[in-house]
C-alpha cells in the first residue's frame, strides 16, 4: 500500500512529538522504539520506515523544538508570534521560566530536560542540541545592544537553562521557585528587557 507523501510526512510528525515527550519524560535509555510508536498509535514495523535507529530519532526529536509551527502549549501561551525585537525576547524569556514551562516536564526545552543524556549521545544529537542553543543565543543576542552582545547573550542563556535545571531539581517547592524568579529577574534586568514587572 502506497501512502500520499502528506500522509507519511503526518506520520512522521506523530512519531517525533511522541518521541519528544517521552526522552523528555523518561530519557533516552529509558525509552523504547515500541514505547514511542505505541504512544504514537502505529506499530513497531512502520518506524524505520521514518528513521534508521533511535538515536536519529532523538536527535530529531530535539530538532523538533526549533519549529515554530506546532510550539507548545506553555510557548503559545506566552509568546504572541506578531511580536518582534526586545519585545519578542521579553516573551520568550517570560514563556520560558513560566509556571507552565516548568510544569510541562514532557513538552519542556530540551535544553532543560535532556544535558545529561545528550552529553553521553553521539555526534548527531550533539548537534541537534547546540543547533538549540544556537537559535536561543541569536534571538538574545539580536536584541543586545553592543558591547560585547554576544557574550551577553551565552552568559543569559546560560542562566535562563541552569536556573531552570536547578528549579527543576530541587524538592523544595519554595527554593525551587526562588531560583525561577531569581534567574529570570536577572536575565530580565541584565538584558535591558524588563519594565519593572515580571510575569
Amino acid at each position: 500500500m502506497s501512502y500520499s507523501p502528506e500522509h507519511r510526512q503526518n506520520t512522521r510528525q506523530r512519531i517525533l512529538r511522541s518521541a519528544s515527550r517521552l526522552f523528555n519524560r523518561k530519557g533516552f535509555s529509558d525509552v523504547t522504539i515500541d514505547e514511542i510508536m505505541a504512544d504514537a498509535g502505529l506499530t513497531h514495523g512502520g518506524f524505520y520506515r521514518h528513521f534508521g535507529g533511535k538515536e536519529e530519532l532523538y536527535a530529531e526529536a530535539v530538532r523538533r523544538f526549533l519549529c515554530k509551527d506546532a510550539p507548545e502549549p506553555w510557548q503559545a501561551k506566552h509568546v504572541d508570534p506578531c511580536s518582534a525585537g526586545k519585545t519578542r525576547a521579553r516573551m520568550i524569556v517570560d514563556a520560558y521560566f513560566s509556571r507552565d514551562h516548568f510544569n510541562d516536564r514532557a513538552g519542556s526545552c530540551p535544553l532543560i530536560g535532556l544535558p545529561s543524556d545528550v552529553s553521553r549521545s553521539g555526534a548527531a544529537v550533539k548537534a541537534a542540541y547546540r543547533e538549540v542553543v544556537e537559535m536561543m543565543v541569536r534571538i538574545f543576542e539580536a536584541n543586545l545592544e553592543e558591547p560585547q552582545a554576544h557574550e551577553r547573550a551565552l552568559a543569559l542563556v546560560a542562566v535562563c537553562v541552569g536556573g531552570m535545571v536547578l528549579a527543576r531539581g530541587i524538592d523544595d517547592p519554595g527554593l525551587a521557585d526562588g531560583f525561577r524568579s531569581a534567574a529570570h529577574e536577572h536575565v530580565l534586568r541584565t538584558a535591558g528587557w524588563s519594565d519593572g514587572q515580571v510575569g
